[in-house]
């Protein structure tokens, strides 16, 4: 009888242990693949970026120029993130290039948007 016992704690504790391991390592296996598509080696995206928001611009400043939104890569999402537009102060003499993505071998680099003569 004590060894009955002994098997049916063992079944049981074998199990838990293996449903437990089921149960941490499942949500994993539906995330990982879908993150390592999303960007290469190097930590850039593989993919292009979506297509700007539709924003509604707002009346104009003296003084200032607008900066539409643009998608900026996150590290730690592994995903692009939407950066609104905003007003900025104006540079006489200067003119904005607004940011940009662009594609290099298959990795898309982000160029910042800045003040040109």
């Amino acid at each position: 009888m004590g060894s009955e016992d002994e098997r049916t704690i063992f079944s049981r504790r074998f199990l838990l242990k293996a449903l437990l391991t089921g149960i941490t390592i499942a949500p994993l296996a539906v995330f990982l693949p879908v993150e390592a598509e999303a960007q290469n080696a190097r930590g850039r995206p593989n993919r292009p970026p979506p297509r700007p928001r539709p924003e509604r611009r707002p009346p104009p400043r003296r003084g200032s120029v607008w900066v539409p939104g643009y998608w900026e890569w996150s590290h730690r999402r592994r995903d692009y993130v939407w950066v609104p537009g905003r007003w900025i102060p104006a540079r006489p003499g200067f003119r904005y290039r607004q940011p940009r993505w662009t594609n290099r071998n298959g990795s898309w680099f982000f160029i910042e948007g800045g003040w040109v003569r």
